[in-house]
């Protein structure tokens, strides 16, 4: 969790002294400082979860 921006990303790297975030869904990484990075709570993952399945079903992925 970027606590800068309050969005939920995976880890996909850690570069340059920043931690390299995606979405859930897929798109766009981001930096984020580590000071900044938090693990997301249960509730979180799990709204995330949803929310990409929900997008898997609506677009047949």
């Amino acid at each position: 969790m970027d606590t800068r921006t309050n969005r939920l990303g995976q880890v996909m790297d850690r570069h340059a002294g920043y931690v390299q975030l995606r979405p859930p869904q897929g798109g766009v990484e981001w930096d984020c400082p580590p000071e900044c990075a938090r693990p997301a709570s249960e509730a979180e993952a799990l709204r995330a979860r949803v929310a990409r399945l929900n997008a898997e079903s609506r677009w047949g992925l």
